[in-house]
Parts: C-alpha cells; structure tokens; sequence
C-alpha cells in the first residue's frame, strides 16, 4: 500500500512539474530584453515577465533550477524570439550571445555624414569628434545597445589601417603613388569620380597618367571638397570656385590635394596600387552611367560634344 503511496505522489508532483513547464510555455513574440549588469536570475527571471518574453518568472526559474546548467547568465540585450522555450531562453542569456545591430557606412560616404550617422544612432552612448577624413573604412559595423560611440569609430579607424597595410604591401610598381598615405588621398579621388566597380581601375589609370607627366589632375570633387566638407553640392560649380586656390583645388595645382576628401572602399585604394594600363589623360560622363577616356585633348573634347548633345536631347540642357 505504502509502495502504491509513494507512486501517486510521484505522479502528482510530475503532473505539477508538467503544469508548470506548461504554464511557462514558449515566449508568446518576439522581444528584446536588456539584462541589467549585476542581475541574479531572479532578477532576470522577472525582467523577463515584465517585458513578456515568458509567462511566469516562477515556472522560469523553476525550469532553470531542475533542468538548467549552473552557469550565471550575462548582462545585455537579447532578442527573444515568439515560442523560444526557458530552457532556450537561459541558455541564451548564459551564452552573452546579445542582441547586434548594425551601422552601414557606404562607399565614398565622407566623414562629417558619418559623425551625423553616429550621432543620430540613439543606442549608442558618448559624442565625438568628426574623424579625420579618410580615416574610416566603409564596411557594416556591429554594435550593442550602450556602445560607446568612440569605440564604433575605432573600430572602423582600425579596419582603414588593416586594409591601407595590406593593400600596400600588395602593390603593383605601375602606381603612381609612393607613400600609403598617397594611395588613400587618391583613392578618395577615384571613389567620387566612379560609381562603377569596373571602372574604378581605368580611373586610376588616368589619374596615375596625370601625376607622372605633372598634369593638374583638374578633379571636381577635390574643388567642391573645400565647400561642403563632402556633401552634396546642388549645383553647378562656380567659375571662381574653380580658380580658387588652396589645398584642394586640383585645377589650379599639380599633385595631389592636402588630404582625402571622402573614406574610399578597398577596391578603390587597390584600383590606385594597381591602376589599368592605358594611355588615357581624359574622361567624361558618357550619358549611360559610365565614362568615355581619351588620350588627346582632342577625342576628349570630341566626347564632351557628344555628352552635351545626348543631354540636350533629353532636354537636360
């Protein structure tokens, strides 16, 4: 009889265990949760119920205390997905696998729209300094809520260094360039003149030409750099923006200008170390998205006719 006991006992501690588990269920949606620093599981198990990520702190921690492993859990913002079950949940938390979020930094993107990026991130904590220009690499940067947004730009100023070294230590002996901080001023220059992978080289090429027979290098983007810092211009450049002289004007100096006027992407710093063989000294838009080189004053004039007559039949001009 005393056997039979024992068993209904078992059975109903079972069904209450049982009841519990279902109780706590699977997460009923999706749902971030941030994990305070220094919280026990307690603590945790109730921020869970609060933000609705389980239904029950109690069956949580009942759950975690029979069937999950001793390991504390760690601080953070976590995503929780809708069915995600306790035991997945702690494991989560214990893992310190956190929620990550991305900050995108396109190519040719200068670095006062990257300050004003960084700023506007709201997760992100701190202020800084506009970077340097040039200094950061377009990529996609991971970050967690709370970052601090100097620790974001280190990142990225890091990743700049990494790919400059690698890139110069690969380089061809066609470059025109001679120090890596060279190859990034003129990287910059081939980024904002081409939208289009495939030309990236041929405008090195062009640019490379122009440094070795110590032609002006007559770039407009390194005209407008001065004006705006890097943004958009809205207009047409002014004749006497063109014969203004300082470090950046490339139409009324040889070499290169100061410093970079925007963060170039690694396939533009390669394209300078390694620019395409070519006789060209000349391009222009050619109406499709692309350019038309030339190697004579000449053919470049003649393509600059074409260009204007294709816009004015497009009633552009």
């Amino acid at each position: 009889m005393r056997r039979w006991v024992i068993v209904a006992l078992l059975i109903v501690a079972a069904f209450i265990v049982f009841s519990v588990f279902r109780y706590a269920g699977g997460a009923p949606r999706n749902v971030n949760v941030v994990i305070p620093a220094g919280s026990s599981l307690t603590s945790a198990a109730k921020t869970l119920e609060q933000a609705g990520a389980i239904k029950s702190s109690g069956a949580f921690l009942t759950d975690a205390r029979l069937f999950g492993s001793k390991d504390p859990i760690r601080p953070g913002e976590y995503r929780i997905t809708r069915g995600m079950g306790p035991e997945t949940i702690l494991r989560l938390l214990q893992s310190g696998k956190t929620l990550q979020r991305f900050i995108v930094v396109p190519e040719g993107m200068p670095s006062i729209l990257v300050y004003e990026k960084l700023m506007a991130t709201p997760l992100l904590t701190g202020t800084v300094a506009t970077p340097a220009e040039g200094s950061l690499l377009p990529d996609a940067y991971a970050y967690t809520r709370g970052d601090p947004r100097s620790v974001v730009v280190g990142r990225m100023q890091k990743a700049m260094q990494t790919a400059l070294a690698n890139a110069w230590k690969a380089r061809k002996p066609s470059t025109a360039v001679t120090t890596p901080e060279a190859a990034l001023i003129l990287a910059s220059i081939v980024e904002k003149e081409t939208a289009l992978a495939s030309e990236r080289r041929m405008v090195a090429g062009v640019y490379s030409n122009r440094l070795k027979q110590a032609m002006p290098l007559q770039a407009d983007p390194t005209t407008i750099y001065p004006i705006t810092r890097g943004k958009p211009l809205g207009r047409r450049i002014l004749r006497s923006e063109l014969q203004a002289k300082n470090g950046y004007n490339t139409y009324q100096m040889t070499g290169l200008p100061t410093g970079p006027i925007t963060n170039p992407g690694k396939k533009s710093i390669i394209a300078v170390l390694d620019p395409a063989p070519t006789d060209a000294l000349y391009f222009v838009a050619n109406g499709s998205g692309g350019s038309s080189f030339a190697a004579t004053l000449a053919q470049h004039n003649a393509n600059v006719q074409k260009y204007y007559a294709l816009r004015r039949s497009r009633g552009e001009m």
